[in-house]
C-alpha cells in the first residue's frame, strides 16, 4: 500500500483569517485529513475484486458489495434511518438496495448533505467479468473513506452517505431514493457525486453542475489552490450535446430534477470505460488518492458555511 502525505484542509476559525484569489474569506489554520490510504486502496481491491462478479445489481456478487458497505458504515457507526443501513426498491421481479449511513450534524442539525457514489456495474457477459474499478468501485470507496474522515471530524451540518444501486440500469436507485426520501427533501440541500474518479492521464477530473449552480464554482475554486489534481468544470451545458452533457448521466441527476444543488465529480471516458478492461491495476493510486482528498476538502468547505451561497 501506498503512503501519501496529509492534506491541508481550509477550516473554519475565528481569527487569521485572510482571502483566496476566489474573494473568499478562509482560515489560515488548516488540519490535516485522516483518510486512510490503506483502506481507501483496500476499498477498492475488494469492491473490484473477481468476488464481487462485476456487481450487477440482483446478483450474488451485488450483495457482496452491498454487505461490505453495510460492515464499513457499521464499524463507523454510523446511524441508522428507519433502523436500517439498506432501502430497498423494486427492480423486476426482484429487489435493489441502495445503501444508506447518517451523521447527525453539530451545528446545522436540519440541514443535510447528500454524498453518494454508485456500487453497481455491469456483471458477467458471456463468461467475462466487467471488473468496474473505475466504474464505480472507484467513488463508492472514496464515500466509504470520506464517511470515516467525517466520523472523526464530526461535520456542523447532517451528513448522509448513500451508495446507490441500479445506477446502471437507468439510475434507479437515485431515483427511489429522491421519490421516497427517509429525510425530509426540504432538508438536501446539496448532493455531491462520485462517478468514476481514480484514472486520468492528464491528472484532470471534472466538476460538473457549476452550469446550473454558479455559486458552487468558488468551494471548487478555493479546493484548486490546495491541490495538485486540475479541477476542471463543464460536461453540464445541454448546448454542448449528447454524452458531453453529464446532467442526467448518474445519480446526482434525481436531486437536480429537484432543484437540489450539486456537483459531480468524474473523469472523462477512458478505454476501459465500460470494458472487461477497467480493473484495479489500471487504477493511478497516487493520482486517485489526491483526488479523493481534494473531494474531501470540497466538502469540508461546503460544510463550513451556514447557508451555501446562491
Amino acid at each position: 500500500m501506498m503512503a501519501f502525505p496529509a492534506l491541508a484542509l481550509i477550516t473554519a476559525c475565528p481569527r487569521d483569517k485572510q482571502k483566496n484569489t476566489t474573494g473568499w474569506v478562509v482560515s489560515s489554520a488548516v488540519t490535516s485529513t485522516s483518510i486512510d490510504s490503506a483502506n481507501l486502496v483496500h476499498h477498492l481491491a475488494y469492491l473490484s475484486s473477481a468476488q464481487m462478479e462485476g456487481r450487477k445489481t440482483a446478483t450474488p456478487g451485488n450483495r457482496l458489495a452491498r454487505e461490505y458497505i453495510i460492515r464499513v458504515f457499521d464499524s463507523l457507526k454510523l446511524q441508522k434511518l428507519n433502523n436500517s443501513y439498506v432501502q430497498a426498491f423494486p427492480f423486476g421481479s426482484d429487489s435493489g438496495y441502495n445503501v444508506m449511513g447518517y451523521i447527525k450534524g453539530s451545528q446545522y442539525t436540519d440541514s443535510c448533505i447528500v454524498i453518494s457514489a454508485h456500487y453497481d456495474h455491469l456483471g458477467v457477459r458471456n463468461g467475462v467479468i466487467y471488473y468496474g474499478a473505475d466504474d464505480n468501485a472507484s467513488g463508492t470507496a472514496a464515500l466509504l473513506a470520506m464517511a470515516g474522515y467525517f466520523t472523526s471530524h464530526p461535520p456542523l451540518h447532517s451528513m448522509l452517505f448513500v451508495a446507490f444501486d441500479a445506477e446502471e440500469q437507468g439510475l434507479i436507485g437515485s431515483r427511489h431514493f429522491v421519490g421516497n426520501s427517509p429525510l425530509p427533501l426540504s432538508s438536501i440541500t446539496f448532493n455531491l457525486n462520485m462517478d468514476m474518479v481514480s484514472r486520468n492521464d492528464n491528472n484532470e477530473i471534472y466538476a460538473s453542475g457549476t452550469f446550473h449552480y454558479p455559486f458552487l464554482k468558488a468551494y471548487v475554486d478555493s479546493i484548486q489552490a490546495i491541490t495538485p489534481v486540475h479541477l476542471a468544470f463543464g460536461h453540464d451545458d445541454a448546448a454542448q450535446g449528447g454524452s458531453q452533457d453529464w446532467t442526467s448521466q448518474s445519480d446526482h441527476f434525481a436531486f437536480h430534477q429537484h432543484q437540489i444543488p450539486y456537483l459531480y465529480f468524474g473523469v472523462e471516458d477512458h478505454a476501459d470505460y465500460h470494458q472487461p478492461g477497467d480493473t484495479f491495476d489500471k487504477v493511478d493510486k497516487s493520482f486517485y488518492y489526491r483526488v479523493c482528498r481534494a473531494l474531501t476538502a470540497v466538502v469540508a468547505l461546503i460544510d463550513r458555511q451556514a447557508v451555501l451561497r446562491q
